[in-house]
């Protein structure tokens, strides 16, 4: 699922009425979150935290944005932080199955309106800017507040998007996409503030000042400090003492994870450490952290230990936690730490345990129905490869197929998760539907907004099968190559992966055959069922083969 992260910045930092009327705007969104609010009374600043589906995101930000320029007066504004703007920035962050570009896409859009409707100048920066020199928050900032009746008067200052003149009460706006920042921090089994610094100046991407043997500061021709660059970028860090942990800490802002990942810095520093007859005892996270990034050090670790990455998620987070050494000075809960978990929805599908799934199912109600029950096959499919992969890493005599037994377990547990997303998919799909459906259709406007949703919302009723229809032929691809090499006590198993990649291969192909004749964009609808004979085609023919191979070998 597509998730984006928004942090916007308000300056007001003392005024809990104003703050509560901001939160109020973003929660009146439907699929976004608010995980944070944080406000500052010197800096007279708030950072909220949010997140959720992209659209949903983009449309919480406005409404923040507008309750901000509402309450808000820039022009009796003073604080301690750079500021120049009543929402002085609000960049957009990819959380997971989103790419910069993507995000830099919503900040223009973003921007666009802001300064259309609202009349605020709205500039671009960091991933989003449109000029290189704006690239850096801290130019397009520059003079603050102050600065913006010069500015406005300057053709070089022309906002992105907005009027170019000044707004005394509400002032401008910068809008971006960036990297999430995480803030890490290792623990040292000292309290020497001065040796965990030494470790950060080696570690962080501004490194340390060079030095000769006699200790003294090396310089260039023009006088200007040589530096030793560090050892990773994208880092950020310091080393500190902390009396409530009565310790020192290595303090890091990582602000691109997937350049430098937290498991890399923390490898390191150990390396490190023990050079300096220290030892890392732990670390600790402050914040959340994207999935993606605690999952990537959960398998690094498995992978050290020449054990299988084909395992569930969650218990590929644990085996981070544990080597990381995260729940060192409290407890690490997956639900509240990883940003996914923290947003995810309260009434999902996929949260019922079996009986109860079941017995909703058996109800008049319309749904869940078929689709969602072939998203669910398409699921158990996965996992049965998964299974029978993971029964046959380390078993005598499989120690040919070893490898493709490695490979094979996390491609087993990848369509397990993106079917089970596709339950509750298939499910929102239909209610959006049957909504669409009930929309008025008095008069010939009605009736035109009408049709163009029910089309948007039948398409998306035939896009959430057609989803698990695909997935379907990979399990069966999956299952295919396992029963070849796995182990034969599980070929059963094997058949069974199998059954149900066909079985929900048929289930999404009917789904998307009912709801086709809804269908009025006649492109779209020769288009969908080439496509969807063909996946069930090649799946039938998959399957068939599995069970022809199985029923000679048992």
């Amino acid at each position: 699922m597509k998730l984006m992260e928004c942090v916007p910045n308000f300056s007001e930092g003392r005024d809990k009425a104003i703050l509560d009327a901001i939160s109020a705007a973003i929660k009146s969104v439907n699929s976004v979150v608010l995980l944070d609010v944080d406000p500052g009374a010197d800096t007279n600043r708030t950072v909220f935290t949010m997140a959720g589906e992209p659209e949903a995101v983009v449309e919480a930000a406005f409404q923040a944005i507008k309750k901000a320029s509402e309450l808000i007066d820039m022009s009796k504004h003073h604080g301690a932080h750079p500021r120049m703007g009543a929402t002085d920035v609000c960049p957009f962050i990819p959380i997971s199955e989103m790419s910069m570009e993507e995000c830099a896409e919503y900040a223009r859009k973003l921007g666009k309106r802001v300064g259309e409707e609202l009349g605020i100048p709205v500039y671009l920066y960091e991933n989003a800017a449109s000029k290189e020199e704006w690239r850096n928050l801290a130019t397009v900032r520059s003079g603050e507040y102050e600065a913006l009746p010069a500015k406005a008067k300057d053709p070089s200052w022309k906002p992105d998007f907005g009027p170019h003149e000044f707004n005394p009460k509400s002032g401008a706006t910068a809008i971006s996409a960036r990297e999430f920042l995480i803030a890490y921090n290792i623990n040292l089994n000292t309290r020497d503030k001065k040796k965990a610094h030494e470790i950060a100046l080696s570690i962080r991407e501004s490194g340390k000042p060079a030095r000769d043997e006699n200790g003294k500061l090396l310089k260039d021709n023009d006088g200007n400090k040589i530096n030793i660059p560090g050892l990773f970028s994208h880092c950020k860090a310091v080393g500190w003492f902390i009396d409530s942990y009565d310790r020192a800490q290595i303090s890091i802002n990582l602000t691109n994870y997937k350049v430098t990942p937290p498991y890399a810095v923390l490898d390191k520093v150990r390396e490190l450490a023990a050079d300096m007859g220290l030892q890392v005892t732990g670390s600790e996270l402050v914040g959340l952290i994207p999935k993606a990034a605690l999952v990537e050090a959960g398998k690094h670790y498995l992978a050290k230990m020449g054990e299988s990455t084909g395992i569930p998620e969650k218990m590929i987070m644990e085996t981070a936690i544990q080597s990381m050494g995260l729940a060192e000075l409290g407890p690490f809960d997956l639900d509240k730490k990883v940003i996914e978990y923290a947003i995810a929805r309260q009434d999902s599908l996929v949260d019922m345990k079996v009986n109860a799934f079941c017995d909703l199912l058996s109800t008049d109600a319309p749904a869940p129905g078929g689709g969602s029950v072939a998203a669910l096959c398409t699921a158990m499919s996965g996992a049965l490869s998964a299974m029978v992969a993971n029964l046959t890493i380390d078993k005598k005599g499989y120690e040919k197929v070893q490898e493709e037994a490695l490979a094979i377990a996390p491609l087993g547990q990848d369509i397990k998760l993106k079917a089970i997303e596709c339950i509750d998919k298939d499910t929102d799909a239909f209610y959006a539907m049957m909504d669409a459906m009930r929309l008025p259709k008095k008069t010939d406007e009605e009736i035109a907004i009408r049709n163009a949703e029910l089309e948007k919302c039948t398409q998306a009723a035939i896009n959430a099968p057609l989803e698990t229809l695909k997935l379907s032929v990979q399990a069966a691809e999956l299952a295919a190559r396992i029963s070849r090499v796995g182990n034969a006590n599980a070929l059963s198993d094997a058949g069974v992966a199998a059954l149900n990649a066909i079985s929900a291969a048929k289930a999404a192909y009917y789904n998307i055959r009912i709801n086709i004749t809804g269908i009025t964009d006649e492109a779209y609808k020769q288009n969908t069922l080439a496509e969807a004979e063909n996946l069930i085609h090649k799946c039938q023919e998959i399957c068939d083969g599995v069970e022809r191979d199985l029923m000679s070998r048992l």
